[in-house]
């Protein structure tokens, strides 16, 4: 009975043989091969700039603006593609295709110009001019290329290469423009090298319909073929086809994606679909053309493989090209034919045959047993995964396409066992860690759920849901989340330069003004983004500058949704428990427990007022006669910030509410628009509010501010259900606090005895 106890283990090894390869098969990858969509992107493939932004499931490459704005946006897969093989690899003809659909609308139709350019480009930081040169190129790169033939010339005089092929709706002279409705090849430059004129097909850029657009090249005929339909079927003929040596005008590696511009107009600029695929392959090898793609119009007409229909579209990230020479899809082997069997059924070369039928049964006894041991360890393992599945399946099901599901050992590992030392944050909901992932060394912002009973857990699971749909330039990310054991997190990006809040009031720098008017410009178009951009409306409810973060350029990133709702538009918002900051919070919404965007709004004009004056809404004075600015608390009596900064306005003394520690680097007139534009928001009238997007284009100066009373408005609400609603108020402030303002206000309104009325 030795046999059997010596085959466990060779058993043991062949399966760990066969497991080894198997894992080893499906995880090969070929990194020279790139293949995406629409359908396999995630948060995290893209990275939007300028004035790019998610808007429903599209991507938008402008701001959607009822009056004319001049801006530029570009939307780029994150990870580069290789345009280049190797030095001595094989094979090293680079072919690649790309299928998108687009369109051009128009809020305003006599407000023309612009345009978008599909582009490769070598560079994904920073993005060009707008105008005619559709964020491809600034002008001072243009000045430098002016005269210049030879483009490693270019090349080195610019700060970044590119190829596009432009959709121009502007008909430019300073480019040579054939007209308002032309496609171009750009190389390096916006003088298109290749046009073609959209007329002839029939096609209107700025139609508003959704037009589709096939970019074909392949490497070794040099072909490259720009089609163009409102149909879905790829076109015959390509509008566009002529010989380029790619190799000339491209990096090794290169970033491929969108760019757009408005030109004083108010064209809208979407991409509703797109799919890429490119892969090399060796000379007249007709099966390595790249993987097919998918998507309404994909598969058809490629350049490489016309004669052939393509296979079956693939739907993974990162897919690698399989070759059909591959030795392991070779056909199986063919059965043994009668003679063979026969020889060897009558020659016995096992041991096991002459042992006689007592080993073979103990072989096979032994194989039963190994066999039931491996079932055993196999329902064990999917059981705990199964577990572990169902514990989070209620917070996926809540998530679109969110990054990464992180570990907690490596969340726990990259804090420090969440160290005391580690805080960098406190919220109402929640403690914030700064952490360094264990695999990269990245820095990053680990916000903890508190254990105050369920409320907790249900604002992080609102946070989490809410913001792992959105996606906006200053919204802070969120790179990931865990639950387990017990515990929820939530990842971020780490914001070198903490909150405004702490840049105001703590840090012994003077935060400047240029750094103040852009994080105001940037919260203001993240608060119009969730309020009128999403499919459902995001009322953050609790807009302050403590849940503002800076990175590292002082770009203003709104975070902290925990207390953020969902509605559709134009549904009349629900009554709920009131939450928020004082100092921050509306009137109507102290007396209703309603939230609308106007609530916001409101938010987000104390949080100018603070910004500008350097104040906090609501500070403490030496005593209650005096007022000044900056940091001039003291001890004594609380002032609100609204209330002082309209009665300068009053006195026609606005612009000295400015932070006295400013000195002389504003503007004057500058600083008067914001300061109105403040007091504008924080009108007690949410009627008389503007909304978000009108906020963005008062602060950009595209609109005018409204005109702003003198003295303050007045409002009346029942005191009786305003005190009842402030009782009722989740607040930073602490609880002596709350008391006093209470009880300010049961005083006041026992004093001025407004048949129960209190003005506001």
């Amino acid at each position: 009975m030795l046999k059997p106890i010596i085959f466990i283990p060779q058993l043991l090894v062949l399966l760990a043989l066969v497991l080894v390869h198997g894992t080893s098969s499906t995880s090969k990858s070929d990194s020279s091969s790139t293949v995406f969509d629409f359908g396999t992107l995630s948060l995290t493939s893209l990275k939007l700039l300028g004035d790019a932004h998610l808007n429903n499931g599209t991507i938008s490459l402008s701001l959607d603006l009822p009056v004319p704005n001049s801006g530029s946006g570009r939307v780029l897969y994150s990870k580069p593609v290789r345009f280049k093989q190797e030095p001595g690899k094989t094979p090293n003809f680079l072919t690649f295709s790309s299928f998108f659909t687009f369109s051009v609308k128009n809020l305003n139709p006599s407000s023309i110009g612009g345009g978008l350019a599909f582009v490769m480009s070598s560079d994904d930081q920073t993005i060009g001019d707008a105008g005619g040169f559709l964020g491809l190129l600034n002008n001072q790169d243009k000045e430098k290329i002016s005269g210049i033939s030879s483009f490693t010339t270019v090349t080195s005089s610019v700060s970044s290469s590119f190829v596009a092929v432009e959709f121009d709706t502007l008909m430019d002279v300073e480019f040579n423009d054939i007209n308002g409705n032309h496609v171009g090849l750009d190389l390096n430059d916006l003088v298109s090298t290749q046009v073609g004129d959209l007329s002839s097909i029939d096609i209107d850029i700025k139609s508003g319909d959704l037009i589709n657009a096939w970019i074909e090249y392949d490497g070794e005929t040099k072909v490259f073929n720009i089609s163009v339909s409102y149909s879905t079927l790829h076109p015959v003929d390509p509008l566009l086809s002529f010989h380029l040596d790619l190799d000339q005008y491209v990096n090794d590696f290169m970033f491929v994606g969108f760019s757009a511009s408005t030109q004083g107009s108010t064209e809208i600029h979407t991409i509703d679909w797109w799919s890429f695929s490119s892969s090399f392959h060796g000379k007249s090898d007709s099966n390595s053309s790249p993987a097919p793609l998918s998507g309404p119009g994909a598969g058809v007409g490629a350049i490489s493989s016309a004669a052939a229909p393509p296979p079956p579209p693939r739907t993974s990230f990162y897919v690698p090209i399989e070759n059909s020479s591959n030795p392991s899809s070779t056909p199986p082997s063919l059965p043994p034919s009668d003679t063979e069997s026969h020889e060897s059924s009558s020659n016995c070369h096992n041991q096991l045959c002459k042992k006689g039928p007592g080993a073979v049964a103990g072989v096979v006894t032994a194989s039963a047993f190994v066999f039931v041991i491996f079932a055993g360890v196999f329902i064990w393992v999917f059981s705990k995964k199964f577990k572990s599945v169902k514990k989070s399946e209620y917070l996926t099901s809540e998530i679109i396409r969110t990054p990464r599901e992180f570990s907690y050992k490596d969340l726990k590992l990259a804090t420090r066992t969440f160290s005391p030392v580690r805080v960098i944050g406190h919220g109402a909901f929640g403690t914030v860690y700064k952490g360094i992932l264990p695999e990269t060394g990245q820095l990053v912002a680990v916000k903890k759920c508190s254990h105050n009973g369920g409320q907790g857990k249900e604002e992080f699971l609102s946070e989490l849901s809410i913001i792992g749909t959105l996606r906006h330039r200053n919204l802070l990310s969120l790179q990931g989340w865990c639950h387990e054991k017990g515990e929820i997190l939530l990842v971020y990006d780490f914001m070198a330069n903490g909150s405004l809040d702490k840049a105001l009031f703590e840090s012994r720098f003077v935060l400047q003004w240029v750094h103040r008017r852009k994080i105001l410009i940037g919260v203001a178009s993240a608060l119009a983004y969730l309020h009128q951009e999403c499919e459902n409306q995001v009322i953050h409810r609790d807009v302050k500058t403590s849940n503002i973060m800076l990175d590292e350029g002082f770009n203003g990133k709104l975070g902290d949704f925990g207390l953020a709702r969902q509605v559709e538009h134009d549904k009349s918002p629900v009554a709920t428990v009131t939450a928020g900051t004082m100092g921050y919070l509306a009137p109507e919404y102290l007396l209703t427990g309603k939230a609308t965007e106007k609530t916001d709004v409101f938010s987000f004009g104390a949080v100018i007022l603070e910004v500008a004056t350097g104040r906090r809404p609501i500070q403490k004075e030496a005593n209650n006669n005096v007022v000044g600015g900056g940091k001039n608390g003291g001890g004594g009596g609380s002032s609100n910030l609204v209330d002082w900064v309209w009665s300068l306005h009053r006195e026609e003394r606005l612009v000295s509410a400015a932070d006295l520690r400013l000195g002389t680097e504003f503007d004057i007139e500058e600083m008067r628009k914001i300061l109105l534009v403040g007091l504008v928001c924080s009108h007690p009238d949410q009627h008389s509010r503007p909304t978000m997007r009108s906020v963005v284009q008062m602060l950009v100066g595209e609109t005018q501010v409204p005109i702003v009373p003198k003295s303050k408005p007045s409002m009346g609400f029942s005191t009786d259900h305003l005190l009842m609603t402030l009782q009722d108020s989740v607040s930073d402030f602490n609880d002596d606090e709350n008391e006093m303002m209470l009880n300010r206000i049961s005083t006041s309104s026992d004093e001025n005895s407004f048949d129960g009325i209190l003005q506001v």
